[in-house]
């Protein structure tokens, strides 16, 4: 990128720290480099349509006097120039988005870790062998067109791991609740019982018109 681009920009995201903010300075730039772009090419097109490769000599070789040649050198030069800040602008766009999408899934996988870890700190501890997973929670209503009702969650389904949480983590509704904050706008692998039947459910806590991210109410079953 030239130095005028660079300084005119005023963007120059550092490894692993570009914000949005910083990309749409950077868009901005882009549209005000092709703007002016089409500024010099409009010149261009004035002097009789000269375009950036047409002589500016006649055939006997003299100066072409029907042109402004001070003007059609400058607008080419200046495209040149511009072109050249373009793609380096364009390459910095590509840099920050690549920046931003990979702290965003740093991120996620740091809120997860954290949400699992949480979950199995507050539990009873590990068990001396592994058991069969059972039922620990029961939903015992769910509001219509709230997020659990999208999930396919239903009345008296019996939840046997909610994210996380399981028989053998689970202390209180405390450990689904910390899962739930963690997890907002994420899905939740949750595995109910009904009628007999094992259900895998896929549930995203969201804000939505009623309380809470899920939209229901989940007590805990007498062991």
């Amino acid at each position: 990128m030239s130095e005028k681009a660079a300084g005119q920009s005023g963007v120059s995201p550092q490894a692993g720290g570009a914000t949005v903010s910083d990309i749409q300075e950077l868009i901005r730039r882009k549209e005000e480099i092709e703007a002016q772009i089409k500024a010099n090419y409009d010149v261009l097109e004035s002097q009789k349509g000269i375009g950036m490769n047409e002589p500016l000599v006649d055939c006997e070789g003299y100066p072409r006097s029907d042109v402004d040649l001070y003007q059609v050198r400058t607008a080419r030069h200046n495209i040149i120039c511009l072109q050249n800040d373009h793609k380096a602008v364009m390459k910095q766009v590509e840099e920050a988005l690549h920046q931003l999408h990979a702290r965003d899934k740093e991120k996620q996988a740091r809120d997860m870790a954290e949400a699992q870890e949480e979950a199995v700190n507050s539990g009873l501890g590990q068990s001396e062998g592994p058991s069969p997973l059972r039922a620990f929670a029961k939903v015992n209503s769910i509001g219509p067109g709230s997020p659990a009702s999208i999930a396919g969650l239903q009345v008296d389904d019996e939840i046997v791991e909610f994210g996380s949480v399981n028989t053998q983590n689970f202390q209180s509704l405390q450990n689904i609740g910390s899962v739930v904050q963690h997890s907002e706008g994420k899905p939740l692998n949750v595995t109910v019982m009904r009628r007999g039947e094992k259900h895998q459910l896929r549930l995203v806590p969201t804000r939505w018109a009623g309380k809470g991210l899920l939209g229901c109410n989940i007590i805990p079953l007498q062991r």
